[in-house]
């Protein structure tokens, strides 16, 4: 497979040490293809649920092969969701990281990581936890594209905002900008969700470069992060009551 800077320095990530935080429990998902990890901290069966979905993890190794476990290596996004203050929080990991099914193959984290299957999974798991509550959704670098995906086709989340960081939406665009090659088991997703959003985008970013950001988002609901990059959103925090 062929894959050139852009893809390589997004999916590798960096590593790091993470403990799961005393108010968070650990709980796998099954759904009808995988089985999918999260933390959760869930204090209130009425407010609003924070859902944070993780990024396309540690997809391909140094010489930009495809690794044999997705898991991300990076914490950032682990240690974002489980700072939220909020009163009620999901982690959700994507298909293969943490967990390596008997369903999942190498597409799953490559050429296919916005197949129609991984979409439904993750809507499964998003309404098992989210039930009847309102849902800030909050998505990272490739989990921003798959979250805008789930709005779209699932108009019974209860979705409040819908939040970006770093966050690729439109992965055409994307590997034609840095040469890579098309994710040709994938969705794209050519029409931006129509709710209440916002997307953080990092001053640094080489991942996802701001101009890229700018065309999806026509300059609308951004907020700019200086000295940000793409792994490293200094103080960055999604408030409780702001959303």
């Amino acid at each position: 497979m062929k894959l050139k800077i852009g893809l390589f320095l997004l999916l590798c990530g960096c590593s790091g040490t993470w403990v799961t935080p005393p108010a968070f429990i650990q709980q796998d998902i099954r759904t009808p293809d995988y089985q999918i990890r999260t933390y959760q901290k869930i204090l209130s069966d009425t407010a609003t649920i924070h859902i944070y979905i993780e990024g396309d993890g540690y997809a391909f190794n140094s010489h930009g092969q495809p690794t044999h476990d997705p898991t991300p290596h990076n914490t950032f996004f682990r240690k974002l969701a489980t700072s939220d203050a909020h009163c009620n929080i999901a982690y959700i990991a994507r298909p293969c990281q943490y967990n390596m099914s008997p369903a999942c193959t190498q597409s799953d984290w490559t050429d296919g990581r916005f197949s129609q299957q991984i979409i439904d999974n993750i809507s499964y798991v998003i309404k098992q936890i989210a039930k009847n509550r309102p849902v800030v959704l909050i998505g990272y670098s490739g989990g921003a594209l798959l979250s805008g995906l789930i709005i779209n086709q699932n108009p019974d989340i209860k979705i409040k905002h819908w939040i970006t960081v770093a966050g690729v939406l439109n992965h055409t665009d994307w590997t034609e900008y840095f040469g890579d090659t098309p994710l040709t088991k994938s969705i794209n997703m050519d029409t931006m969700p129509t709710v209440p959003q916002t997307h953080y985008i990092a001053e640094h970013d080489t991942i996802v470069p701001t101009e890229l950001s700018l065309k999806w988002t026509h300059g609308k609901n951004t907020i700019h992060i200086p000295n940000a990059t793409h792994t490293n959103f200094p103080n960055l925090k999604i408030k409780p009551n702001l959303y």
